[in-house]
């Protein structure tokens, strides 16, 4: 592993293990009082069996230990099936610290089994280091050590190759770092299955923005244009960008609200498109957030 002491992570066969009535009070009781464990209950003529299986073991894989795989053939193991009541299979079975804590019979879609593997992940806590991780990286971010910041997210990739957080501090460390370029490759390399959370598309937002601010004009002449004529939307909207990029959000969302409240349609409705890019960018609990967006409502429904 990359963070902490921890060893390095098992290979699959040390946690996906076929077992059998002689060895699963060791394998499922005793190892769940470490991390979970899934009990698949199949058989080989069991045709679900044949493709929920395969797909457990892959979302088993992917957490590297977290959560562990105990296969129990029905036709080979009777009694165990009896006395967990299994009557038809597939069956699955959950423990953790000992007891039973899950269940679900018959096969399932992808995204449901990926939600019933990483609540049970989510239920055993150790994440082997990679909260810690991030909380470093976000750290070296906001010191300003981008460079770093960059290098530890990768690092965290590296452990967890879908971990939205990573991604999204990644883009943004290197947006942090002046490299926008470098931030969209990132971009582009999200993996579809995290493309659309929310850090993802915060750091979205926030290489968006910088990509405006780099064509935003001096903002005295625009603060002088808006002056002479109000009504010059497109002075406005520049001018909110240019705030933005000199870091004075509140007077951007207060400029684009402006813009929005005379004319809500102007070039597509730009004003409240860049108003919620803005709200993206920021956690979702930023003050400047949750009131833009209550002033924002008001005005719709106005």
């Amino acid at each position: 592993m990359l963070f902490g002491d921890t060893p390095a992570a098992p290979a699959p066969s040390d946690f996906i293990k076929d077992v059998s009535e002689a060895d699963f009070m060791a394998e499922v009781i005793d190892a769940s009082m470490q991390v979970p464990v899934i009990v698949d209950f199949w058989a080989p003529w069991c045709g679900p069996c044949k493709t929920l299986g395969p797909a457990l073991e892959a979302e088993v894989a992917r957490h590297k230990g977290r959560v562990r795989m105990a296969k129990v053939d029905v036709d080979k193991n009777q009694m165990i099936a009896a006395q967990l009541r299994v009557q038809s299979i597939p069956t699955v079975f959950a423990f953790f610290q000992g007891q039973p804590v899950d269940a679900f019979q018959g096969a399932l879609p992808a995204s449901e089994i990926k939600k019933f593997v990483e609540k049970l992940v989510a239920l055993g806590g150790d994440d082997g280091g990679l909260g810690a991780a991030l909380e470093a990286a976000e750290a070296m971010l906001a010191e300003g050590a981008a460079a770093d910041a960059a290098e530890t997210f990768d690092a965290i990739l590296g452990e967890e190759p879908e971990n939205a957080q990573a991604w999204g501090g990644l883009v943004r460390a290197r947006l942090a770092a002046g490299d926008a370029d470098a931030g969209d490759a990132a971009l582009s390399a999200v993996p579809a299955a995290v493309a659309r959370t929310a850090p993802v598309e915060a750091a979205r937002a926030q290489l968006a923005l910088a990509r405006q601010a780099a064509n935003a004009g001096p903002l005295a002449d625009l603060e002088a244009r808006v002056a002479a004529d109000p009504a010059d939307h497109q002075a406005r909207l520049d001018l909110a960008t240019a705030l933005h990029a000199a870091g004075r959000v509140e007077e951007a969302i207060d400029q684009l609200l402006e813009s929005f409240r005379r004319d809500r349609d102007w070039n597509d409705g730009a004003a409240k498109a860049q108003l919620l890019t803005i709200f993206d960018a920021l956690p979702p609990t930023d003050p400047l957030v949750q009131k833009g967006r209550r002033r924002l409502s008001s005005l719709i429904f106005a």
